[in-house]
C-alpha cells in the first residue's frame, strides 16, 4: 500500500512551445500528462515516497496513455477509474517569464470531474497511515502518512464531493492533509462560490501551498503574513507560498521566513509548483512533525531549500512529469550549490 495517496486531476497538457505567447495566436504545442495532484503523485514516487492517486480519465487514447505513464512511474492506479463514454480533460497552456499562466481546459464534461464520492475507498485512503503489519514504516518517523489535493476537483460536481468525503476521511484518519488552492477562473461559474468552496476545503488542511500570484484571491490580502494567518486559523500547521524565481514563504506560527530560490535556465516553468509541492512533502513525511507547535527555523529552512532545488530543476525541461527530478538530482543539484 501507499505511503501517500493523491486525488484529482489527471489529463494531457499540450504546453506551448513558446514562451510569452498568447494562446490566441495559436502556437506550437508539446503534449504531456499533467493535472497537478498527479504531478505530486509521479514527483514524490520520484523521489522515494511510494505513492497512489485516485481519479478518473476517459475511455479513450488519452485515458490510457496517463493511465500507462503512471504505472511507469510507480504509482499505484488501483483507484483510477476510467468513465465509459467519456473523454479525457485537455488543457492548453501558455507560460509567460513572469511566472503567469494561461489555461484553457477541454471538458465535455471531462472525465476528471465525474469521480464520484461512492468511487472514494476509505480503506485505501486509511492504508496509507500504517503499513500492512501494523508498523509504522521505517522510512517514516512522522506523525502520520499523507493525503494530498487542490481545489481544481471542487469546481463541479461530483468530483467535488468526492474530494471532500476523501479529505475528511484523511483528516480522521489521522493522516497528514495537504491541500493546494490552485485559482484556475475558467473553472468555475461564480467566485463567490468558488472561494467559499475553497475555505470549506482549507478547514480539512494540515499543510497549505499557494502560489504568489494566487495568494490575492484566496487570502483577499497581499500581504504573507496577514494572509498566512488566515489560512493557520482555518486549520493548517504550515503555510508554504512559492514566489517563482524568489524562492518562497512559510509560516508556521512560531516561526516565519524567505527562503531563496535557485537561477537556472529556464525552459518550460510548468509544474515547477507540483514539484516543490512534492519535494516539500517528500521532506516532512522523511522528519518528525511535532504533535503541537511549529517545525522550528532550521527544519523549514532545509526543507523549502529542498523544496526549491526541485521546482528550479523542473523549469528546466518541457512537460511537468518528464521534467519532475529524482531525490539524486536534487542532491546533486544542491551540492553543486554548496548546499
Amino acid at each position: 500500500m501507499p505511503e501517500a495517496v493523491c486525488l484529482g486531476e489527471l489529463l494531457v497538457d499540450f504546453v506551448s512551445v513558446e514562451k510569452d505567447v498568447a494562446l490566441a495566436r495559436l502556437p506550437g504545442f508539446v503534449g504531456a500528462a499533467g493535472g497537478a495532484p498527479a504531478n505530486v503523485a509521479v514527483g514524490l514516487a520520484r523521489l522515494g515516497v511510494s505513492a497512489g492517486f485516485i481519479g478518473k480519465v476517459g475511455d479513450d487514447p488519452f485515458g490510457e496513455h496517463l493511465r500507462r505513464t503512471l504505472e511507469a512511474e510507480g504509482v499505484d492506479t488501483a483507484y483510477l477509474r476510467r468513465a465509459p463514454g467519456v473523454r479525457t480533460t485537455l488543457a492548453f497552456v501558455a507560460s509567460h517569464s513572469d511566472g503567469r499562466k494561461d489555461i484553457c481546459f477541454y471538458r465535455n464534461p471531462g472525465a476528471d470531474m465525474l469521480l464520484t464520492a461512492e468511487e472514494v475507498n476509505g480503506e485505501y485512503l486509511r492504508s496509507a497511515r500504517h503499513p500492512p503489519d501494523g508498523r509504522r514504516a521505517s522510512t517514516a518517523g512522522g506523525q502520520a502518512r499523507l493525503f494530498h489535493f487542490g481545489s481544481v476537483s471542487l469546481s463541479r460536481s461530483p468530483a467535488r464531493e468526492a474530494t471532500m468525503r476523501a479529505a475528511r476521511l484523511a483528516r480522521e484518519a489521522g493522516l497528514l492533509v495537504s491541500y493546494d488552492p490552485n485559482w484556475r477562473p475558467g473553472l468555475w461559474s461564480d467566485e463567490v462560490e468558488a472561494k467559499g468552496l475553497i475555505w470549506k476545503a482549507m478547514e480539512l488542511a494540515t499543510v497549505v501551498h499557494c502560489a504568489e500570484e494566487e495568494w490575492e484571491f484566496i487570502t483577499g490580502t497581499q500581504d504573507l503574513e496577514v494572509g498566512a494567518a488566515r489560512v493557520r486559523e482555518a486549520g493548517a500547521r504550515l503555510v508554504v507560498v512559492t514566489q517563482g524565481e524568489e524562492g518562497c514563504y512559510w509560516d508556521d506560527g512560531e516561526s516565519r521566513g524567505q527562503a531563496p530560490g535557485f537561477r537556472v535556465e529556464v525552459v518550460d516553468p510548468l509544474g515547477a509548483g507540483d514539484a516543490f509541492v512534492a519535494a516539500m512533502l517528500c521532506r516532512l513525511l522523511r522528519g518528525d512533525l511535532p504533535p503541537e507547535g511549529g517545525l522550528g527555523e532550521e527544519r523549514l529552512r532545509g526543507i523549502t531549500s529542498y523544496a526549491n532545488a526541485a521546482g528550479a530543476l523542473t523549469c528546466t525541461k518541457r512537460g511537468v512529469i518528464p521534467a519532475l527530478p529524482t531525490a539524486t538530482e536534487v542532491g546533486e543539484f544542491l551540492a553543486a550549490r554548496g548546499g
